[in-house]
């Protein structure tokens, strides 16, 4: 599971931009914490994580933000969860791809990074629709 990748993409299919990932540390070099808080719209989503490595930080403050958006009440953020859960829109890179695309090209002049990534949400909800998949239910 790449959870960072899969929080970025539900995010951007969700219409809610790009999440931030901020991150900070502690502690000497030779045992360094980091810790990141995830944000989208200025706002933090879940309740962050850390770990001895940044990526390991940044999968655990993913994670925590993606059960949040699955309507998951706040838990233990070290506990990792294999299974994809339920209420999820699939993730189809070249679909997704797509949309992107298509709200760039058709994004006006002074349009925001997020009126166009909005627009990409909604026409990749629309497209799997089309195609016949949709959230797996709750």
């Amino acid at each position: 599971m790449n959870a960072k990748g899969d929080l970025i993409a539900r995010a951007l299919s969700l219409g809610l931009g790009a999440p931030e990932f901020e991150v900070s540390s502690d502690g000497p070099p030779h045992q360094r914490t980091f810790h990141v808080t995830v944000r989208i719209g200025g706002e933090p989503l879940g309740e962050g994580g850390s770990g001895r490595s940044r990526k390991d930080a940044e999968r655990a403050a993913a994670d925590s933000a993606l059960r949040v958006l699955d309507g998951e009440p706040m838990a233990d953020t070290e506990e990792v969860h294999d299974e994809a859960p339920a209420g999820r829109w699939p993730i189809y890179a070249g679909v997704l791809e797509a949309a992107l695309e298509t709200a760039t090209e058709f994004a006006d002049e002074d349009a925001s990074l997020d009126d166009v990534r909005r627009d990409a949400g909604r026409l990749y909800r629309e497209l799997l629709l089309d195609l016949g998949h949709g959230p797996d239910p709750l």
